[in-house]
């Protein structure tokens, strides 16, 4: 890892607090690239920091925000046009554990998490052979293989956490670790502690 950490986009409050970030996000924030619904969006709270072209990131957080579209987790980003973001999002009205890959165009996957509402929860990417494999789980639980997608980390990546609020302002995310290690060695194993 080299650099200094740099928000894109700043949001509205942050407080730092022992090892803890809270984090509020500005009303309409967001990450976003044309795919069904016709806009683009590049407004969301990013903050990151130039990372190498292989390694890993994990990101933790309390679940605690509800409202629609709610969402923080963690983000790879080449450019406005090619990143990545991966966490919990609240939709139809429950946590989704979920991805966005954007190429050009963003693709959204997700799956319902209820049971993760207002408890800790880490997102981890791993980045090596131009893919990247994306992991979480809820504190004291067993890892979920959520994605694994093409995606090229180089010299302009930058990686780190991320929230957004697209519908509402008072979202506010509690981050308690954003940690930087090494790669995955294989997809069926416990990644390694970073």
């Amino acid at each position: 890892m080299r650099g200094t950490r740099e928000w894109l986009n700043p949001p509205a409050d942050v407080v730092q607090h022992d090892d803890a970030l809270t984090v509020t996000a500005e009303h309409g924030s967001d990450f976003w690239r044309e795919t069904l619904y016709g806009f683009t969006r590049d407004s969301g709270h990013a903050l990151l920091v130039p990372v190498e072209s292989t390694g890993s990131l994990e990101v933790s957080f309390f679940v605690s925000f509800d409202g629609r579209y709610d969402q923080a987790g963690l983000m790879l980003r080449n450019d406005a046009a090619h990143w990545i973001k991966a966490g919990v999002e609240i939709t139809d009205g429950s946590p989704h554990v979920g991805a966005v890959v954007t190429h050009g165009r963003s693709d959204w996957s997700l799956a319902p998490v209820p049971d993760w509402a207002g408890r800790e929860v880490t997102v981890r990417a791993s980045w090596a052979a131009g893919a990247v494999t994306l992991r979480a789980r809820p504190h004291g639980e067993a890892w979920r293989t959520i994605r694994v997608a093409p995606f090229d980390v180089g010299a302009a990546t930058g990686a780190g956490l991320y929230l957004c609020a697209p519908e509402r302002a008072g979202t506010v995310v509690t981050f308690t670790g954003v940690r930087h290690g090494e790669p995955d060695t294989d997809l069926h194993e416990d990644p390694p502690v970073p």
